[in-house]
């Protein structure tokens, strides 16, 4: 999608360049990795295909694991963004909004539910699961943002809220992108063993 940066064009793939990304308002060339900023998960590798335990697709599904490096020296605390770059909207569906997060290096286990949420694009504070279409991708832009000060918002802030409260205060930002695609073999396989039991 047009309208982004080069510098934020050369770090997305194609697919998942959508200019209404929290990471296109907050993100500049010169805080984009900075310190060695890295997000990235040991349930995919960046641009892989999230499992369906982590989608609508499974029952009892959660959010997936991240880990992140060490931000730069002076890191309040860090943000987590994670949108769905797919689409036409001029604001992508936003998936999770997570801050509050020590400024140092860490992770989030599979499934855990952090201290503080914002509301996703149906209006809970909770890993919203991919629910799709069948056989159509969609790009999940994972977003980190390291703060120069800690966030006074009161957890169930909207997106919107969020993005104006961490406006100015970003030192560092990187970038997660997975990509799920539903499919229809899975919905046959599932069928047949409803079918044999």
């Amino acid at each position: 999608m047009s309208g982004l940066p080069d510098w934020l064009n050369a770090s997305l793939p194609p697919a998942a360049r959508h200019a209404g990304l929290a990471i296109a308002r907050l993100g500049s060339e010169r805080n984009f990795g900075r310190g060695g900023l890295q997000l990235t998960s040991p349930a995919f590798s960046g641009g892989g295909e999230l499992d369906p335990c982590f989608t609508a697709d499974e029952e009892d599904a959660v959010a997936p694991p991240l880990e992140w490096s060490a931000p730069p020296p002076g890191t309040q605390e860090l943000a987590l963004v994670v949108e769905d770059a797919t689409g036409n909207s001029s604001e992508p569906r936003c998936h999770w909004l997570v801050w509050g997060l020590p400024g140092q290096r860490g992770k989030l286990l599979e499934g855990e539910v952090p201290p503080r949420t914002g509301k996703n694009s149906l209006g809970n504070s909770e890993w919203l699961l991919p629910d799709l279409p069948e056989g159509e991708p969609h790009q999940y832009v994972f977003q980190l943002f390291a703060l120069e000060l800690p966030l006074t918002l009161m957890p169930g802030a909207k997106r919107e809220d969020l993005l104006a409260a961490m406006e100015g205060h970003v030192v560092a930002s990187t970038t997660l992108v997975a990509q799920y695609t539903r499919s229809q073999e899975d919905e046959e396989d599932w069928d047949d063993d409803d079918f044999e039991l």
